[in-house]
């Protein structure tokens, strides 16, 4: 490694997961090397009409591919992975991460038909690896998914320490705690900053362990003898999985996974060993018919509310091999993320009308920090600066505010944004610049060809409705020869507003021909007065917008 060099910096360029829950990526900069931490999606917001994803802009790393070296994967997590198929068609370079986060990532390459390009290494926690002048060390923490990693970056200005996601479990279900004696150990050869997951900083106290939620289960599955249970939880959720089959096999119970996300992520992790499956526990959908209800407990994903989950389906009766009975008793584990508040009470009404009963009390532990493990994080690492990251904006601050109370002085916390190009050394640190950043839509198959103006389209559409004005003029003398026909579509409805229909073709009739008496020959103009004449009468008469498309054609 090269020696401490007092003036270099490293800098640090976060292209996405500030200001907002998911979309986490961020590059390491030293000289000649880039480094890229996760690479993760975003989920659309309400007004991103007809949007399925959101993934990271990286013209940056496209603009310096030359220097980038792989990216570092912190665990599996769709908001750090998600994005990587679409980016790796343009960002060609080797992926590190342990073994369940690329199992994960390799079921995503096989989908894209990505596997063969795409170079995959998995790393062990306490392994480094080199990439240019960055070290970088996985070291274990805990999360409400099988290994994940905190990451220490070691470049020529210091040691940066990347925490992911993570919680502080003492008693995980599966593997060991978190390797707290590492963090300390880098603590006392010194940690120029820490990057720390804020998701949980409004929260104080401790985040309990996931097993008190196994507990929760078992006294479910021992009040409810006589029903058949349905648990909905997030598929990356494999511990939470294994103390579903836990209760399961201890009450007796055969067990189904169902929803295409959870059949793989359960698949992939019983091949690597991270979930034990009892023999015979674990039966084919298509078998539940073959046991009595009060036997099976059925494990889905839909747990916030998503419309073709497979627990929505259920819900609302579209599902083809599972239909809710009076019976039933459906266990939702998992906290609403922000937003989805509205979809999972819809689902828990559909539940309830069909005569369901819906547990969500202390069924779910999250699987980030609050206020005591950041404390605990940085008393072990103390780091001369704090970069909080993953979370809103009110988030970020919230973490600052903890970190001013354990000492750090509050020059030393820095708030970034999205595309901020921090420099940083043992001396100082400053904001130096900023990159291109922000979300590309990605719709179907279409990879940011959706952008502001046609989601502002599509907005008006969904708001508006649209009127289509159709007229054929001749070709040489502009004579009108048919029309003008108004078709009309989420506007009125057109049987019912025959009167109006037909006051909104006379309007137009007369902009036409007066046009033509004044002879205007050029047809951009006749559409924009068309478009206004009609525009001006819809609003007086209805006070409404419609989006109003003249066409015109020539014979």
């Amino acid at each position: 490694m090269k020696k401490q060099n007092n003036n270099g910096k490293v800098k640090i360029i976060p292209l996405g997961g500030l200001e907002q829950i998911g979309m986490n990526i961020t590059a390491f900069e030293y000289e000649d090397s880039i480094i890229v931490v996760d690479c993760g999606l975003a989920f659309p917001s309400d007004d991103m009409l007809g949007i399925d994803l959101v993934i990271p802009d990286v013209t940056y790393l496209k603009q310096n591919i030359d220097k980038v070296k792989g990216f570092v994967i912190t665990h599996g997590h769709e908001d750090h992975i998600g994005a990587l198929p679409y980016i790796l068609k343009e960002v060609n370079v080797p992926v590190y991460g342990t073994k369940l986060t690329i199992a994960l990532i390799e079921n995503k390459l096989k989908e894209h038909n990505l596997l063969k390009n795409t170079k995959r290494k998995v790393i062990r926690h306490g392994q480094s690896i080199n990439l240019g002048c960055f070290r970088i060390e996985f070291i274990k923490t805990n999360h409400s998914i099988a290994d994940a990693s905190a990451l220490a970056i070691f470049s020529p200005a210091g040691v940066i320490l990347h925490t992911g996601d993570f919680k502080i479990d003492y008693t995980p279900v599966f593997g060991e705690p978190a390797n707290l004696e590492r963090f300390a150990e880098l603590g006392k050869k010194g940690v120029l900053a820490l990057m720390c997951d804020s998701t949980n900083a409004i929260r104080p106290g401790f985040t309990p362990s996931e097993r008190t939620v196994g507990r929760t289960f078992d006294n479910i599955f021992s009040d409810h003898k006589n029903n058949r249970i349905i648990v909905a939880t997030f598929a990356s959720n494999v511990d939470r999985v294994q103390q579903i089959i836990n209760s399961a096999a201890k009450y007796g119970r055969k067990a189904v996974v169902e929803g295409r996300s959870m059949v793989n992520v359960i698949g992939t992790a019983s091949e690597l060993g991270y979930i034990n499956i009892p023999e015979g526990t674990l039966i084919d959908i298509d078998h539940l018919k073959n046991y009595p209800d009060e036997q099976t407990v059925l494990i889905t994903t839909g747990s916030q509310g998503e419309s073709m989950a497979a627990l929505s389906r259920m819900a609302s009766s579209t599902h083809k091999k599972v239909s809710i009975k009076p019976n039933d008793v459906v266990i939702l584990s998992s906290s609403p993320i922000p937003g989805n508040e509205k979809a999972i009470s819809k689902v828990i009404n559909e539940l309830s009308m069909k005569g369901a009963e819906v547990i969500c009390e202390d069924t779910h532990v999250s699987g980030h920090a609050c206020q005591e493990e950041i404390k605990l994080m940085y008393a072990l690492t103390r780091p001369k600066y704090s970069i909080p990251v993953h979370g809103e904006y009110r988030h970020l601050m919230a973490q600052k505010k903890v970190v001013e109370a354990m000492g750090i002085p509050k020059e030393n916390v820095i708030i970034m944004s999205s595309g901020d190009v921090v420099e940083l050394n043992e001396e100082s640190w400053d904001i130096v610049g900023h990159v291109q950043s922000g979300g590309i839509l990605v719709d179907g198959l279409g990879v940011g060809d959706v952008g502001n103006i046609v989601l502002r389209d599509r907005q008006n559409l969904a708001q508006n409705g649209i009127i289509v004005v159709v007229l054929t003029l001749e070709k040489y003398s502009n004579q009108l020869l048919a029309g003008p026909d108004i078709v009309s579509r989420g506007f009125v409805y057109v049987r019912e507003s025959e009167d109006l229909m037909e006051d909104a073709r006379a309007v137009v009739s007369d902009a036409v021909a007066d046009c033509l008496d004044r002879h205007v020959n050029d047809w951009g103009k006749i559409k924009n007065i068309i478009r206004d004449s009609l525009s001006d009468f819809l609003w007086k008469r209805m006070k409404r917008n419609p989006m109003i498309l003249p066409i015109i054609m020539e014979v």
